[in-house]
């Protein structure tokens, strides 16, 4: 059976790039809300899919290591061709799994290689450092946000490395209508689910299946939104199914590409038109997938930090973000930051996350209780020391009286 790659087991199945853990931590971005697809497989290995390959991804202080599977996509093309004709999605599944028979035989007898030719090798790792963004220096912007907000600074210290991704745009886009009233984990259930109704089967690792993000062809298929209701995406199934028939029909396939290198409002606008997309689903593909760094999308939890970390009073009377408070939250984080608010904003949701919370009990965030017990113990020694000098003084004073008396006797 084919498995994960591990580090430990040799770097020779492995393939590496120089870049600080102050230049990105794949704990903290792969894991705080921006792309639902990647999963620790192992300590410190981070597995997913992207760009219609299988990663797994690993660190040292200063390495990016990742490994590469080789793609059982023989009958990929078909299966899409099969999508965009409209069979049956019964039809597909009988299909999918006389391709997870023939992939299990095969993988018994075969470990996963990655794809060594020099040209694959050089489009990955181009490919890795455009979806982490690796020519924006970092640790330079946070220099420059700490520099201009003593409470990110503070934040900085621990959660460093929080890289905002480049993620292709159907994907970030379909991800984030399922987001609507939802919370990570289940959004990451939702939306593997899409990927093995819709998506084409890649490979097996570990009785993990992979599949490559669906089409917007196979999402806009007539069937869709009966398919994911039953996989229990209720209201979302026909945003998804409607949004992508939309873009298909108004728009052309190269569409939600090509806001890439429209003006940030007037692609968030464009998106706003889709069926399920309101201003922060928007602002989270602007920001996510479309270069739109300054984008910086406003939730409720969003809207707390603002309220508690910078007293930001404005709107405190309402009960819901309005496109109002949602302008004037994203201008107040856009003055403070700077062009890239987007980038900043992500590190303060994370660090605000509660599976994070741990990091913040960290032993130089308790330093100044220890210098407080410090301080404590220093004084009882200090009290201490005065009491026992006092005792001297007594005893001292009454060896004197008893002199004085035996002379005057």
């Amino acid at each position: 059976m084919a498995k994960h790659a591990v580090l430990s087991s040799g770097a020779k199945m492995w393939r590496s790039l120089a870049c600080a853990k102050s230049e990105l931590r794949l704990d903290l971005t792969l894991a705080c809300g921006q792309s639902f697809r990647w999963r620790e497989t192992a300590e410190g290995h981070w597995s997913g899919v992207m760009g219609g390959r299988v990663w797994t991804l690993t660190q040292t202080d200063d390495t990016l290591w990742y490994h590469v599977y080789k793609n059982h996509d023989r009958q990929g093309e078909g299966s899409d061709r099969k999508r965009r004709a409209g069979v049956s999605l019964q039809m597909e599944n009988k299909s999918e799994k006389r391709f997870k028979r023939a992939l299990k035989k095969e993988e018994e007898e075969e470990e996963p290689v990655p794809v060594t030719s020099v040209q694959d090798t050089e489009e990955e790792e181009e490919m890795l450092r455009d979806y982490f963004q690796l020519n924006v220096k970092l640790g330079d912007l946070y220099k420059e946000w700490g520099a201009a907000d003593p409470h990110f600074k503070r934040i900085a210290d621990i959660f460093t490395g929080v890289r905002m991704l480049r993620q292709d745009p159907t994907e970030c886009l379909f991800s984030f209508i399922c987001t609507s009233n939802n919370h990570i984990s289940r959004i990451q259930g939702m939306v593997e689910r899409l990927c093995q109704a819709l998506g084409v089967p890649l490979c097996q690792l570990d009785q993990t299946s992979y599949y490559n993000f669906p089409s917007l062809s196979a999402l806009a298929d007539s069937g869709v939104e009966v398919c994911l209701r039953d996989l229990g995406f209720g209201y979302r199934a026909r945003f998804l199914q409607q949004s992508a028939k939309q873009i298909l029909d108004t728009h052309g396939l190269q569409w939600l590409e090509d806001l890439r290198s429209a003006p940030y409002l007037q692609a968030r606008d464009a998106l706003r038109t889709l069926p399920g997309v309101g201003t922060k689903v928007a602002d989270c593909v602007c920001l996510m997938s479309l270069d739109k760094a300054e984008a910086v999308p406003i939730d409720t939890h969003v809207w707390q930090i603002a309220k508690r970390d910078y007293n930001y009073a404005s709107g405190n009377g309402q009960k819901s973000i309005t496109d109002k408070l949602h302008r004037d939250i994203g201008d107040f984080f856009r003055k403070l930051w700077g062009p890239y608010a987007g980038w900043a904003q992500s590190v303060l949701f994370c660090a605000d996350l509660k599976k994070f919370q741990k990091l913040k009990e960290t032993p130089h965030l308790k330093q100044p209780q220890k210098e407080e017990n410090g301080e404590e113990e220093i004084c009882k020694k200090v009290k201490i020391k005065t009491e026992e000098n006092r005792t001297m003084k007594k005893m001292k004073t009454k060896s004197a009286d008893h002199k004085k008396a035996k002379m005057s006797v």
